[in-house]
């Protein structure tokens, strides 16, 4: 099938390439003539491991085709993706669906036949209903129909998501509309892969209700660590007793300096508006956001602790920025409050990731970027471990704790056993356990 993708961003450009990896023809369209430039000279505006392989592969295989002509993309197209940013908007917290609605107009005006409009991004429920108003106003004379169609991709893991999903997720009645996208997704639910058809409203409070649920899990263990670190319980231990049981899971259990990025802080405040908006408010989603906000600025405190409760003058070195590992996305990133609490404390911060340091330069200034994790804690009274990649969880401990002037430790990702550290002269804290330091 003809697939036309309206916007390069993380969406769009992994939904596009994975659509034509499966074989279909696919356009993908945005405004930016620098960053279609640069995808069409190997240059991925985004970090996602394996990305730029498939999109080259498909490119060669001439499947996949960027452009900034959005008419020309949207020619003879069976189907019209929206995958364009939903930012939360300025002064209220609503999903600012601007760029939906300007592209839902230009796609009507450009159309050339019959199409069906698929609306990727993350929109609150009765986005669609505007959608398809947009598009029989602006085209009264064409047939169209206004599909939701919900990503639920993890950055790191997004081309793994796309082709294996746990569902697909379709909200439309119209037949034509969903035997398009029956033919679309043929690939994968041919593969086993759920393929659910529901209401069009329902589909998009699908995807914010499913981010809310797991905010919730993480807000939730997170507020049990800190139970844990006043009763001198292991929250790892608690995790793993409840995780067991069937009915919860293991999965995001894991206690942390908060959530970020830029699906659960947008998504969780989208739904408690749209709660407010229709007077059925959701306590539990707006008590989540609040406790996961305090906390990130509450991690910067704890490394304060671990200072004596003095930070000025001190040197601070920061492993992992970005809000997740296998990522650039410093969007809501636990570092910056982290950060900004220990600047305002007058400390002096150097910092290293492996891929988040060129995004993050301009969101913290005051930040010497570093070569890697050894020249970050050369000279360093503290050690602070944000975001847990790979490369961070075989540090040769000894090493780091003879270049440091303090071999303080505080490990927000709970990767070193108390022992390992202990044994390379290490003093650490920990979330929602017992600190090897009150031990000593």
């Amino acid at each position: 099938m003809k697939i036309t993708m309206i916007g390069t961003g993380y969406v769009g450009l992994v939904s596009g390439a994975c659509f034509a990896d499966f074989g279909h023809t696919v356009t993908c369209v945005d405004k930016d003539e620098s960053k279609i430039a640069a995808i069409r000279g190997g240059k991925m505006p985004i970090y996602e491991p394996g990305l730029d392989a498939l999109v080259a592969s498909n490119v060669a295989a001439k499947r996949l085709d960027f452009t900034t002509d959005l008419a020309e993309g949207v020619k003879g197209a069976d189907a019209i993706f929206i995958a364009v940013g939903t930012p939360s908007r300025r002064g209220d917290g609503h999903a600012d669906l601007t760029y939906v609605y300007a592209a839902a107009k230009e796609i009507a005006e450009a159309l050339d036949g019959p199409a069906v409009i698929v609306t990727k991004s993350t929109v609150p429920v009765g986005t669609g209903d505007e959608v398809e108003r947009i598009m029989r106003e602006a085209r009264p004379d064409l047939e169209v129909a206004a599909v939701s169609n919900p990503e639920f991709l993890r950055e790191g893991a997004a081309i793994g998501d796309f082709k294996r999903p746990d569902r697909i997720v379709v909200g439309t009645d119209d037949p034509r509309a969903t035997a398009v996208m029956r033919q679309i997704y043929r690939p994968l639910y041919l593969g086993e892969a759920p393929l659910i058809f529901t209401g069009r409203r329902t589909a998009e409070l699908i995807k914010y209700a499913a981010n809310a649920f797991l905010a919730t899990k993480i807000t939730f263990i997170n507020e049990i660590a800190d139970l844990c670190e006043a009763v001198g319980a292991e929250v790892k231990d608690v995790a793993r007793g409840i995780g067991l049981d069937n009915r919860i899971g293991s999965k995001f259990l894991h206690a942390g300096p908060g959530y970020g990025g830029s699906c659960f802080p947008k998504d969780t405040l989208a739904l408690i508006k749209t709660g407010q908006d229709f007077d059925s408010p959701i306590r539990i989603v707006e008590a989540v956001a609040q406790v996961n906000d305090t906390r990130k600025r509450a991690m910067g405190r704890k490394v304060i602790k671990a200072l004596g409760g003095d930070a000025r003058g001190k040197k601070v070195a920061i492993l992992g920025l970005t809000f997740k590992p296998n990522t650039d996305d410093m969007r809501d990133a636990p570092s910056l409050a982290i950060v900004q609490a220990l600047e305002d404390s007058g400390a002096d911060i150097c910092a290293y990731d492996p891929e988040g340091m060129e995004a993050a330069a301009s969101l913290m200034p005051r930040v010497k970027m570093m070569s890697d994790p050894y020249d970050a804690a050369e000279g360093a009274d503290v050690l602070v471990l944000v975001t847990e990649w790979d490369i961070f969880r075989a540090l040769d401990l000894k090493k780091i704790a003879g270049l440091m002037t303090a071999p303080v430790l505080v490990d927000l990702r709970n990767i070193y056993p108390a022992a390992e550290a202990a044994a390379a002269g290490f003093k650490l804290f920990r979330v929602g356990g017992v600190d090897a330091s009150s031990e000593m």
